[in-house]
């Protein structure tokens, strides 16, 4: 990976890495979908876990992705508790998202961490979700998915150079 490019990966580059790391993967490709409520008629075709991701920041700037299940629900008033936050989160905005994962708004995906070379960004896997032998997520657009198993996205975000926290974030 070359830490001084400031073109954003590509899902390409995503899936060589995961090539590169003998990581077994399955995408599907699909109509973009930018809302869990528009994904779910691709239920039957994409068995596992499937993602909401929320891209959130809290008053020192402070940036997280929070990856839980699609139909999770996270409270945004408490979550600072869990996450080890400075303070209440809000959502960060689509500049900082792009900046440092790489993807627009409706795109979140925790797969974003192969854009974040600075470490800029924490990010939390829900413990619900981590229960599910198969995750899936974007694979930096909203228009695939990508089906990961779950120890195998542990190893992809070390790779990236990001340790997880898995933590229980939903209601």
């Amino acid at each position: 990976m070359n830490e001084l490019s400031s073109t954003p990966r590509t899902a390409d580059d995503f899936h060589a890495l995961l090539d590169g790391l003998g990581i077994a993967y399955t995408t599907h490709r699909h109509e973009p979908v930018f809302t869990v409520a528009e994904s779910v008629s691709l239920r039957d075709e994409i068995p596992g876990g499937h993602t909401k991701n929320l891209f959130v920041k809290d008053k020192k700037d402070r940036y997280f992705v929070l990856t839980v299940e699609e139909n999770a629900v996270v409270d945004l008033k408490t979550v600072h508790k869990v996450i080890g936050a400075a303070s209440r989160v809000s959502f960060g905005r689509p500049e900082k998202m792009l900046e440092y994962l790489g993807v627009a708004p409706g795109s979140v995906t925790v797969f974003g961490a192969i854009n974040d070379t600075g470490g800029n960004v924490t990010f939390v896997l829900d413990e619900e979700l981590m229960r599910h032998e198969i995750i899936n997520g974007h694979p930096l657009s909203n228009d695939a998915t990508t089906s990961i198993g779950r120890d195998d996205l542990l190893r992809f975000l070390e790779a990236t150079g990001h340790t997880p926290l898995v933590l229980k974030v939903t209601d």
